[in-house]
């Protein structure tokens, strides 16, 4: 119902095919309309701990390593449709999370096929595995900034209290994002 009044103020809210979730993870509580669609819309090449079959919802501790990360996800589509120079509007999400993750931060060595900048088959693969398992989700060391703590969530049920936190543009140049804007500050990327 929530989500019904949420698309009569917003006609571009769209959580997805939610009957496709198992029905715990039907979340119809407030903020699920900025969760949900990581569940519902899946790439059809997969991510680093998704496959065209199910989704993700990815999140990082720190905004730096959120911007690192998306900035990657970006790129490569910006690049793909060979897009001229633009402003990239993007919005960042809070959520609450609360559940058992699987922790593979200290097994970058282990596990550097999974950790691949580029390929995503064994990080799939990894994650196919535990989530038929059972498992909700994994933490994980940022590929992208190394400092960086990630999560990739897949089972709604353990997420809660979607909301904005910021508007944030990335500069696109017709090649890469050149920087970024924070409420007016502007951030050069290294």
């Amino acid at each position: 119902m929530l989500l019904d009044v949420a698309r009569l103020t917003d006609p571009s809210v769209d959580p997805g095919n939610i009957a496709a979730l198992e029905p715990e993870d039907r979340l119809n509580t407030p903020g699920a309309v900025w969760i949900l669609p990581s569940f519902t819309f899946h790439d059809p090449n997969g991510t680093r701990f998704s496959t065209p079959s199910f989704g993700a919802y990815y999140a990082a501790l720190e905004l730096e390593t959120a911007i690192h990360e998306t900035v990657h996800r970006r790129t490569l589509f910006m690049q793909a449709t060979n897009e001229a120079a633009q402003d990239l509007d993007q919005l960042v999400i809070l959520a609450d999370l609360q559940g058992n993750l699987d922790d593979i931060r200290l097994m970058s060595g282990a596990l550097a096929n999974v950790y691949d900048p580029t390929n995503y088959q064994a990080s799939q693969q990894l994650a196919d595995t535990l989530r038929t398992a059972g498992s909700l989700g994994i933490v994980y060391q940022s590929v992208r900034n190394m400092s960086g703590e990630c999560v990739a969530v897949w089972r709604a049920r353990v997420l809660s209290n979607g909301r904005e936190d910021r508007h944030i543009t990335y500069q696109w140049d017709g090649a890469k994002i050149t920087g970024y804007f924070d409420k007016g500050g502007y951030q050069p990327l290294p």
